[in-house]
């Protein structure tokens, strides 16, 4: 998606006339339903007229296609800007450029590609510039087919106007050489240097903006998941690219863990739905063996680590992966620093001790057993009474160990079309939080969908999964699981009365439903698909969630008795009251979890008819004319 696009004509034209930032404010409303911060129409103000003359020259030519703000396939980052064309061959070419304001960078960092710069009032590590543009080219590479088919050669750069460089500038520091090399740096002072490169890759313009609307309308590949990936990550092959955050955590964990000289050490990386934090743990999993280091990849959810075993059978030995891929209750007799890292992903599953599990507390015997622990967190997550991760729980007992704490915030989403607005339009759909963006994205290329009927959904889930296995159906736990285990054709969990809907609980399996074949036939629940993601994703909402005197209420009633979720619901609470309260949180996040385990789009059947007509009414808030598919 473009926010703005045209001729190298038409986009000095509309800067000259002081319309340019209009329209830019108008269409980032308009496509991706945000506002503008005043910080971010400075920097359009000051780079926008700076590139105006640069590309003031005859030798780049006037129709020139420019595109502003093209946002990244399945992300929710942006580039710059884009200029397209074709080259001296004829071949599809186009530059791509970081436009920065910064003034200096402060100093070098011994991890890879992270400068220390100012931002706002203070200063900070971020990615360098360089680094930042190549990931950005390389995500396009990636998943843009109509980059990729038709042969584009894509050249990233970064312009930093106001940068007055020193002797020995650390922007051009001997360790960025490499990102340098692939995305040059140009600075104050260097425009004709800037034009250059672009001369030497856009010889001719770009026809109908031919070019340009290969990137904005080409298909996307299909992302990637990480279950499909998982064993050429382990084998050492790069899968993703890592871009800004994920990149400035990925280089502060493997540096905190090499400079570790003792002091225990506590890293909380938190992040919503599909901002990459299993990826991240994954990745930094494979690079601290790489680098001799004794770590385990730690989660309470039994289900993504079936998946990780049956994927690396036959490349590595069991007893290898058992002790790369742990569950969260490993730990009760672990001696302390038996690991130089731990990785806990999901740590809001994490629990104490229950009717499943010994030891005392799963957050205190991770950290104990390890010199640094990383925690990978969404505090949104908890789906059941005996969660009992959370962020302020991780500090108090990491301040009871003499551990260090450090929180960092993963903000980049990749999942759900990597939209934020679906994100927060969605937490105010379940009542979990109030956002400031309440509203259905606009111009979203995210599969939604509201069915009136289960059975056609599914058959539509059905019909997406047959192109690669990697569609599933899910559902709240408002069935009780009759079936058991029994394999009986004739005996059913999921009856839908009226609708000819009849299927059974995925609970039987080995753990490995989100994977297996023949798995369209078996509903899958939280605990078989959480830390897990799929192309599209079916949710069915039982009636434990409906819409009531203008309201979405939940009612814990409705839950399945066999579902355990709610156990210790009527021990810690008394009265009924503070029981709905109890279990409201559990509900509305179980089924945020549920509406986010699709890449590429999520279709819903409620049972409860009034909150089905409530979901369409809130995807045409603040639409306008633009039609919303739904199905009747």
């Amino acid at each position: 998606m473009i926010i703005y696009s045209g001729t190298k004509d038409s986009f000095i034209r509309d800067l000259i006339d002081d319309g340019l930032e209009a329209k830019l404010e108008e269409s980032l409303k308009r496509k991706m339903h945000i506002s503008a911060v005043p910080n971010e129409v400075r920097s359009w103000r000051n780079s926008l007229t700076q590139m105006s003359v640069v590309l003031n020259d005859p030798g780049i030519p006037k129709d020139a296609g420019i595109a502003i703000e093209y946002n990244i396939p399945h992300t929710n980052k942006r580039v710059d800007m884009i200029i397209t064309g074709l080259d001296r061959t004829g071949m599809h070419a186009a530059v791509v450029i970081e436009l920065k304001q910064w003034e200096y960078v402060k100093a070098v960092t011994d991890k890879d590609a992270i400068v220390i710069t100012r931002y706002g009032k203070g200063e900070k590590e971020t990615t360098h510039p360089s680094f930042q543009a190549w990931s950005y080219a390389s995500m396009i590479s990636d998943f843009n087919s109509g980059a990729q088919e038709s042969g584009m050669c894509l050249h990233p750069c970064a312009y930093l106007h106001n940068y007055d460089p020193l002797s020995n500038d650390p922007l051009f520091n001997d360790v960025y050489a490499p990102y340098l090399s692939l995305a040059p740096a140009f600075i104050k002072g260097e425009r004709k240097k800037l034009r250059d490169f672009i001369k030497r890759y856009i010889g001719v313009g770009d026809k109908n903006l031919e070019t340009l609307m290969l990137i904005d309308s080409g298909k996307l590949r299909p992302s990637k998941s990480l279950q499909d990936c998982i064993t050429s990550m382990m084998a050492g092959n790069r899968e993703f690219v890592m871009i800004d955050s994920q990149k400035v955590i990925y280089e502060k964990i493997l540096h905190t863990v090499a400079n570790n000289t003792g002091k225990k050490k506590v890293l909380i990386v938190e992040g919503g739905p599909g901002t990459g934090k299993t990826v991240l743990a994954v990745n930094l999993l494979v690079k601290l063996i790489e680098e001799g280091h004794s770590a385990s990849y730690v989660s309470k959810n039994q289900a993504p680590r079936a998946v990780y075993l049956s994927k690396l059978k036959g490349t590595m030995k069991k007893s290898r992966v058992d002790f790369l891929f742990k569950g969260a209750g490993c730990f009760v007799d672990s001696p302390r620093d038996a690991f130089d890292v731990l990785l806990t992903d999901e740590a809001h599953r994490l629990t104490t001790k229950n009717m499943y599990s010994a030891g005392e507390n799963q957050i205190m015997e991770i950290i104990r057993s390890a010199k640094t622990t990383v925690f990978f967190i969404d505090d949104f997550q908890r789906v059941t009474m005996n969660d009992i991760g959370s962020i302020g729980e991780i500090r108090r007992i990491a301040d009871q160990e003499g551990a260090e704490v450090e929180t960092m915030m993963l903000d980049s989403q990749f999942r759900c079309d990597g939209s934020d607005g679906y994100l927060a339009w969605l937490d105010n759909l379940l009542g979990i939080r109030s956002t400031a963006n309440f509203d259905f994205p606009d111009d979203f290329d995210y599969d939604f969908r509201v069915f009136d009927d289960p059975l056609e959904m599914w058959n539509v889930i059905a019909e997406k999964n047959r192109v690669n296995d990697r569609s599933r159906v899910v559902a709240g736990y408002c069935w009780n699981w009759i079936s058991d285990g029994k394999n009986d054709p004739d005996v059913h969990d999921i009856v839908i009365p009226g609708t000819g809907f009849n299927m059974s609980w995925n609970l039987g399996s080995t753990g490995t439903w989100a994977v297996d074949a023949g798995s369209m036939d078996q509903i899958g629940c939280i605990h078989t698909c959480q830390g897990l993601e799929f192309d599209y994703v079916g949710v069915i909402i039982g009636n434990d969630l409906r819409y009531v005197g203008g309201e979405v209420i939940t009612d814990y009633t409705k839950r399945a008795k066999t579902d355990k979720s709610l156990n210790g619901l009527k021990t810690q609470y008394k009265t009924e009251f503070e029981r709905q309260r109890g279990a409201s949180q559990i509900i509305r996040n179980t089924y945020r979890v549920l509406m986010t385990r699709g890449m590429k789009g999520c279709y819903v059947y409620c049972t409860d008819k009034a909150l089905a007509q409530h979901i369409r009414d809130s995807m045409h808030v603040g639409r306008g004319k633009k039609e919303v598919v739904i199905d009747e």
